[in-house]
């Protein structure tokens, strides 16, 4: 099931947060958007797994309604903020843990997990879900991540500090994400205490007024947040794959 879980939440990462170009993005509200970036999740979807079933068309078309309905939601209550986008996310993830749990064996069926070599010794299922696990991770809590921030904090843009380079917040927000990913993933978790202080060093201007140190704050807690919830995901998810227990985060070296 764990094969099957990670390649179709490698699939959806990349579907969306990839391929995906700002344009369609811009244009979910037009039918033939929404069909584009259905096919696109249907060929992740069959990529990742390296096999064909017509249940991997049932989750594209799981998705496509999924996407029309939040663009109808948008639409109609001019609402483009935090919640529809955190709904939308949560359905495609339970679409895909559906998927994954009704249809186990996908990825085990697909080519990706055949002996491909005639010596019997290349066996990619070893490696590719634990691979496409950590990338889809990485993604998830740098690019959707920086989504998920920056639409949270709409309400507070009053209180925005002055941006000294364009884009700049959102590449730091990136990088910070990232490194926190990345010290999860390393099982070194008490080096993001150091990348907190480092920023409150180096924000300490732009946080010395009040409506912008609460904008900054807030900011960066869910920035943190988010990529610590994604990371504590990915080391459950890669436990699944080993056959340990899903909340065993870290193991004692006894």
């Amino acid at each position: 099931m764990f094969e099957t879980l990670s390649a179709l939440f490698f699939a959806h990462v990349l579907a969306d947060y990839v391929f995906q170009t700002q344009k369609m993005v811009e244009t979910k509200d037009r039918a033939s958007s929404i069909i584009l970036h259905g096919l696109t999740v249907y060929l992740c979807a069959i990529v990742a797994l390296g096999s064909i079933d017509w249940r991997i068309a049932v989750l594209a078309g799981l998705h496509f309604i999924t996407d029309g309905l939040k663009a109808y939601w948008v639409k109609t209550r001019a609402d483009d903020g935090i919640k529809p986008y955190l709904i939308d996310q949560l359905v495609h993830l339970v679409t895909v843990a559906g998927l994954a749990a009704i249809a186990p064996s996908l990825f085990a069926d697909g080519v990706w997990a055949k002996d491909l070599s005639e010596g019997g010794l290349l066996m990619v299922q070893a490696w590719a879900p634990s691979a496409m696990l950590f990338t889809a991770g990485a993604i998830y809590a740098t690019r959707a991540g920086g989504f998920a921030v920056g639409k949270l904090m709409i309400p507070f843009a009053a209180g925005a500090p002055a941006a000294s380079l364009p884009k700049g917040g959102m590449m730091i927000g990136q990088l910070e994400r990232g490194l926190i990913f990345l010290m999860f993933i390393a099982g070194q978790p008490a080096g993001i205490g150091f990348l907190i202080a480092a920023k409150s060093v180096l924000r300490f201007d732009a946080a010395s007024k009040n409506e912008k140190a609460e904008y900054v704050i807030i900011g960066t807690l869910a920035s943190f947040s988010w990529a610590i919830a994604i990371a504590i995901l990915t080391l459950a998810l890669h436990n699944g794959l080993n056959g340990l227990p899903l909340l065993e985060i870290t193991r004692s070296k006894d």
